[in-house]
């Protein structure tokens, strides 16, 4: 059975883990090694998650199958007033292509709605031809290039897709 809830503190070590496992499978063709353990260690420390579950504008959501945490999403509020940003959303690769990203993206408009927001952005890598795909499916638009340096000599060069509120 499929549940979607909200990410706890002691789920940060298992999130940190499926985050290694998706990225350094995913995305061996489309960033070097280095960037890839980088960002990682950027954004998936257990401390930094911890830290962020327990924050007000911040929204971690855990993908369950039975008991198993196959995929996770967070949701941030944006500087722009009504605006909320998908800012991570992760399936496993053996659970891919059957939904499980929709659900997350059905629950990420439900926190837009919840937050008096009208739209809902993100941001995926040019080269991630799949994810752009899917999120186009799901009725987000390129709006355009973000180009990001995230330090280290590391850049990240995004597409910034928008959905707007239905």
């Amino acid at each position: 059975m499929l549940k979607i809830l909200p990410l706890t503190v002691h789920d940060a070590p298992t999130i940190s883990s499926l985050a290694r496992e998706i990225w350094l499978r995913h995305y061996q063709n489309i960033s070097s090694l280095d960037q890839i353990n980088y960002m990682l260690a950027q954004r998936y420390c257990p401390i930094l998650i911890k830290t962020e579950v327990m924050s007000e504008n911040i929204w971690w959501m855990k993908l369950l199958l039975g008991k198993t945490i196959i995929g996770f999403s967070s949701c941030i509020l944006t500087e722009q007033p009504g605006e909320l940003k998908i800012d991570k959303l992760y399936i496993h690769s053996d659970h891919q292509r059957k939904g499980y990203g929709a659900a997350l993206i059905n629950r990420a408009v439900e926190t837009m709605h919840h937050n008096n927001c009208h739209s809902l952005i993100l941001t995926v890598n040019k080269q991630n031809h799949t994810a752009i795909s899917a999120y186009q499916k799901y009725g987000f638009k390129i709006l355009g290039d973000h180009i990001t340096d995230i330090g280290n000599g590391f850049v990240m060069d995004d597409y910034l897709m928008s959905m707007t509120k239905l």
